[in-house]
């Protein structure tokens, strides 16, 4: 669900999820952290502190551990996260596979499995995806305590809000309220969410832009993707959408892309395109340890890392393309860090050097100043972003809050 700060009513049940995600967030991400410290950073009464912390404790979403150094009178007692009492599945939905993964508030993936994806109607799906997840919670009953949360990513237009995925590339949908159905069916918390804009989400909360507000993540695989991260807040829009940098135009001669532009970002960078550019090239006469047989993109950013002239080209090429799309990032939007994933990244080093150098060409000195681009740390093709969702709930209070109710 997307937490809209704009819309809110400051009602006293708002107050009060407000308050009790921000302690929980600061124990989470700034832990050990003593009661007086708590009220201190949050400006927080202590008696709210006292009453926050011991529905918390009480509910065994935080613990108490070792006091910390006396300075005079009695030693404070620090607090910390205890992440084993409740679990969530994360499922992303790819183009050909779903991936189900179970976590435990601390973001520890404790199972993973992997599954075809073979048919392709929204019933279908459907029905493949509940028998999935029966399966998957019956096999490992011993290892879920408290299932508190399922959430779902997938490619397409989701509307995150009301749960409904409007389009999505590999499957035929019709305002699939796919967040409904599956509360009806498992009664537990349902997310439901775009899969790249998630991978944004779990960059800010667990990778590498945990330490800065603003940040973009842009991940290239069979599509260009990107989330946007303003504030600590994924950007959306009424849509539920928000910058489609895969068609930014990078080259007015390009081919004709299938949204009916030319030279699209998407049709340059992509995994598909740069493969097929290397065999074309290959068949031209280049001289590579490539062959027509084995060109795909991992053989392409192994041998350029081992020196091939070929290889190297055609990575270079990817990245400066890709600099010029993030160049029109960073002059809209200025953000302190931009995080580069998919199967390109492998080749990291000659990746960014050609990124900074359209980079630098094309955007405004001043708002690259304090600009760091970097490769996403994260397994991209994990659901990993189907848990930021969950910890996103946690953090705006609205799961957490759900949590302590179903616990009076």
């Amino acid at each position: 669900m997307t937490f809209n700060y704009l819309n809110l009513v400051g009602n006293a049940e708002l107050i009060k999820q407000l308050n009790y995600a921000m302690i929980y967030r600061l124990i989470v991400q700034q832990a050990p952290l003593s009661r007086i410290q708590l009220a201190e950073i949050s400006q927080l009464a202590p008696a709210s502190i006292t009453k926050i912390t011991r529905q918390l404790i009480k509910n065994k979403l935080i613990k108490e551990v070792d006091a910390q150094q006396s300075t005079g009178g009695r030693p404070a007692v620090s607090i910390e996260a205890k992440y084993g009492q409740y679990q969530a599945i994360a499922v992303q939905l790819s183009r050909s596979h779903v991936t189900i993964e179970l976590f435990d508030l601390g973001a520890k993936c404790l199972v993973s499995k992997r599954y075809p994806l073979t048919n392709f109607t929204e019933q279908q799906v459907q029905d493949y995806l509940i028998a999935l997840i029966e399966d998957f919670i019956q096999e490992n009953s011993k290892k879920i305590k408290c299932l508190v949360a399922i959430s779902i990513v997938l490619p397409g237009l989701i509307d995150s809000v009301n749960g409904i995925i409007r389009y999505t590339p590999h499957i035929q949908v019709k305002e699939w309220a796919l967040a409904d159905i599956l509360q009806k069916h498992f009664n537990v918390s349902i997310f439901v969410g775009n899969d790249i804009q998630s991978l944004a989400l779990a960059e800010s909360y667990f990778g590498s832009t945990q330490n800065v507000d603003d940040s973009i993540l842009i991940r290239v695989h069979r599509g260009v993707g990107s989330g946007v991260i303003v504030n600590q807040q994924l950007l959306t829009n009424h849509n539920q959408s928000a910058c489609e940098v895969g068609h930014i135009q990078v080259d007015a001669l390009g081919e004709r892309c299938h949204c009916g532009n030319f030279g699209c970002l998407e049709n340059r960078v992509v995994n598909k395109a740069i493969e097929h550019r290397a065999k074309q090239m290959i068949e031209q006469g280049y001289i590579s340890k490539l062959t027509a047989e084995q060109c795909d993109i991992n053989h392409i950013c192994q041998y350029a890392n081992q020196g091939d002239e070929l290889a190297i080209k055609l990575v270079k090429d990817a990245g400066e393309n890709l600099g010029r799309a993030v160049a029109i990032m960073v002059n809209i939007f200025n953000p302190q860090r931009i995080v580069l994933a998919g199967e390109i990244t492998k080749s990291p080093e000659i990746l960014l050097n050609a990124v900074n150098s359209a980079l630098n060409a094309q955007s405004l000195e001043e708002l690259r100043k304090n600009l760091t681009i970097t490769c996403s740390p994260l397994d991209d093709r994990s659901a990993i972003g189907a848990f930021a969702l969950v910890q996103q709930a946690l953090f705006n209070g609205s799961l957490l809050m759900t949590l302590l109710e179903e616990n009076l």
